[in-house]
């Protein structure tokens, strides 16, 4: 290679042209990102819609207590829900969930608690005379609202509800109070009677009034009840969410600055590890966030805290594609090949374990969208979104910055690893095959002991799996063991009646500890509205808290039933998708099946870890294990390419020599690949806020043991299924 690697004549103005290209992409969207396009800004940052997490406000699901509803009713529901939340917020949102559900969504307010007790549990209504018929129900009423009459002082006349009926009621109530005149007409909601106002004299017109109220508080409270009960369906809460606003924003900073930090630091590494081409990696790195951002925007997509930790895990994983070009690169040149000849044939070879990496990485995420809900299918939007994005700008973009960055000049192979990649060659590969037992070994104590564990103690439910109320208390002042349980746990209970209360003190990040600020979570059972605001109250008056550092998240024990069986079902439905499309992609059954079996085998090591370490099994499981098993798939996948790759190209070969040096070529590989997004997530764990953290913290261990299991399992247990049941079946 004695050759000049000057850039031969007429290359360096294509190759301007082709950076100058790119850095003015990267230029568009990072304006985009933070300007926008046009007067309404469209397409910045600061036009992405926030869903509750971020923004703050109260979110809550109701489901119809009656198993058999129609879908008018159903519709009719969700509409007066609309317009009673829309009088909080004009972006509100009440959108249904399956068939008997309602989801009511309202950001951005500042008294989230009080708007949860005003919306209630929506009951029955009915009007009953002194004989217990039912004259009125509540579907005849239109709209209820307390008023303060001026005309009148005396407070028979001053407080007053205003009701308004439809013209169905209108012809009821006309019959009912011609024929009570004198007596009273209950007004019973779930049953009981909460007021029994006198006819005065039949009611004929659309609007009339109720009076004799003792205050404006009592003719308010009257009307909110008979708001909520003229509802179509009775309704009842199943799960509910109250975040404050200021704990939305430092969720925002904090994971804005995790992203920033983890793109610098993965920036540097690129360039270190792979020289020019890592520059080039690090140009379509720049254009993957500012286009994922920018389609965020196109889509109307909803950003939640999952949603932002997607973004930035796919930023780790956006390089993943990169890396195996790389290495492929590298490679050719070992083999021969001059840089312009090693840079067309690393893409072309790495292009099927891209594909199918992504793919069922993919297949993760479409499962986590169907069968989640909230602001873990946002997570898996974003994800989504990640995983096609990164495939166009390391198939397209950092090929195209690679052929400028090579036409301006820098063409020799020193730049590119040829020295790295000429001492990987003639390293000897290790005897994997040979260490296969000791590996199995681990993993097998690893599991028991976590099977053990899960048997003797359980797994640590969280709200999500076990049903509760957890109230999130930010305190301004370091709160001790003594403290907690001292003055703090006594006062839930007082309001609970319930002497087990848990409580957990949370790990707080470096700004929050700055700010003097501690959380501890406290978990109860189900609490009614009432009592949560209770909580709040004198929370308040005991520690001085500002009510916007205090958040409260209920979920019934359907809805943990459900979120237990998803867990299970999501997990089952990945693996089996990811056999099937392996075996139809390899051609080869004991592909699928070794990378299935190694699959289970990520998904046992971190269930051992959240039993043994005892993590909090929460919402974020379901996102977490989905995760690892199409990150964990994805690094099978390049062992797998590689061992088809070489028995094509050496049918003779003996297999354990094959499996050998294939998992060898592949391992720095899968060594820098897991480091980068091992990277971004560790400054997720180290930024992120406190729901972050708990993803990422199983999200770590599911990286590693994910490149164990693919560099030192998925390959054993394919040549055993490849030469032990083959002597059997001869």
């Amino acid at each position: 290679m004695s050759k000049s690697y000057t850039g031969k004549k007429g290359q360096a103005g294509p190759g301007i042209l082709k950076i100058l290209i790119v850095l003015a992409a990267i230029a568009f969207f990072a304006y985009t990102s933070v300007v926008g396009l046009g007067a309404n800004g469209a397409g910045s940052l600061s036009n992405v819609k926030l869903g509750l997490d971020l923004a703050g406000g109260v979110s809550i699901t109701y489901q119809a207590v009656d198993e058999d509803v129609s879908a008018v009713d159903m519709s009719d529901t969700q509409y007066k829900l609309l317009q009673r939340a829309q009088s909080y917020s004009n972006e509100a949102e009440v959108y249904p969930e399956g068939g008997n559900r309602i989801n009511v969504d309202i950001p951005d307010v500042t008294d989230a608690n009080a708007i949860l007790a005003d919306l209630g549990n929506p009951g029955s209504l009915e009007f009953r005379d002194e004989n217990g018929n039912v004259v009125l129900s509540g579907t005849d009423v239109a709209g209820a609202v307390g008023v303060i009459n001026d005309k009148y002082t005396s407070a028979r006349d001053h407080y007053l509800v205003q009701l308004t009926l439809n013209d169905e009621g209108v012809k009821k109530f006309s019959e009912a109070t011609a024929a009570n005149i004198g007596k009273p007409i209950h007004i019973v909601y779930d049953g009981q009677v909460v007021s029994s106002p006198i006819v005065q004299s039949a009611i004929t017109q659309t609007t009339c009034e109720i009076n004799g109220l003792e205050s404006y508080e009592e003719a308010d409270r009257l009307a909110t009840t008979i708001r909520i009960g003229a509802l179509p369906l009775q309704l009842e809460e199943i799960r509910s969410t109250v975040v404050g606003a200021k704990l939305g924003e430092e969720a925002i900073q904090t994971s804005l600055k995790a992203a920033l930090i983890g793109f610098i630091l993965l920036a540097v590494f690129m360039i270190a590890v792979y020289g020019v081409m890592g520059l080039a990696a690090d140009m379509a790195l720049a254009l993957y966030v500012g286009l994922v951002i920018f389609l965020i925007g196109a889509f109307e997509l909803t950003m939640t805290l999952p949603g932002i930790a997607g973004i930035i895990l796919g930023i780790g994983m956006a390089v993943d594609a990169n890396v195996i070009i790389f290495a492929r690169i590298r490679e050719e040149l070992a083999a021969g090949k001059s840089v312009d000849g090693a840079m067309k044939a690393g893409f072309s070879k790495a292009l099927s374990a891209i594909i199918d990496g992504n793919v069922t990485t993919l297949i993760a995420a479409a499962i986590l969208f169907l069968l989640g809900f909230g602001t873990i299918r946002s997570f898996a939007q974003t994800l989504a979104i990640g995983i096609v994005v990164s495939m166009f700008t390391s198939l397209v973009v950092t090929r195209f910055a690679l052929r400028g960055l090579y036409q301006l000049g820098l063409q020799s192979p020193k730049l590119y690893g040829y020295r790295e990649a000429k001492a990987a060659k003639e390293k000897k590969p290790f005897d994997f095959v040979g260490k296969g037992k000791i590996f199995a070994l681990i993993s097998i104590v690893i599991i028991v002991a976590g099977l053990v564990t899960i048997a003797v103690r359980g797994l640590n439910y969280s709200l999500e799996f076990s049903g509760g109320t957890s109230t999130g208390v930010t305190f301004t002042e370091e709160m001790s063991r003594e403290r907690i349980e001292g003055e703090l746990i006594p006062l839930v209970s007082k309001i609970t009646g319930d002497n087990d209360i848990q409580y957990q003190q949370v790990l707080q990040t470096s700004e929050q500890q700055s700010a003097g600020e501690y959380q501890v979570v406290v978990r109860t059972r189900t609490l009614s509205v009432d009592e949560r605001l209770q909580m709040q109250k004198d929370l308040e008056e005991a520690f001085g808290i500002d009510a916007e550092k205090i958040t409260a998240e209920t979920i019934g024990a359907v809805v943990s039933g459900e979120m237990r069986r998803t867990a299970v079902v999501s997990v089952l439905l990945a693996t089996l998708a990811m056999l099937i499309y392996i075996w139809f992609r390899f051609k080869d059954i004991r592909f699928g099946a070794s990378s299935v079996l190694a699959l289970i085998h990520d998904v046992l090591v971190v269930l051992t870890a959240y039993a043994v370490l005892r993590w909090t099994v929460g919402n974020t499981f379901i996102a977490c294990m989905l995760t690892i098993v199409g990150y964990s798939i994805n690094a099978t996948i390049v062992v797998f390419d590689r061992i088809r790759e070489n028995r094509k190209a050496e049918p003779r070969t003996d297999l354990r020599e094959i499996v050998n040096r294939s998992i060898t070529q592949t391992l720095w590989r899968s060594v820098n690949s897991s480091f980068t997004t091992f990277l971004m997530v560790f400054v997720l764990f180290i930024f992120g806020v406190t729901n972050i953290r708990e993803f990422a913290l199983p999200l770590m261990v599911g990286i590693v043991c994910g490149t164990y299991s693919s560099v030192c399992l998925a390959g054993n247990l394919w040549y055993l299924m490849s030469t032990k049941l083959k002597k059997k079946e001869n």
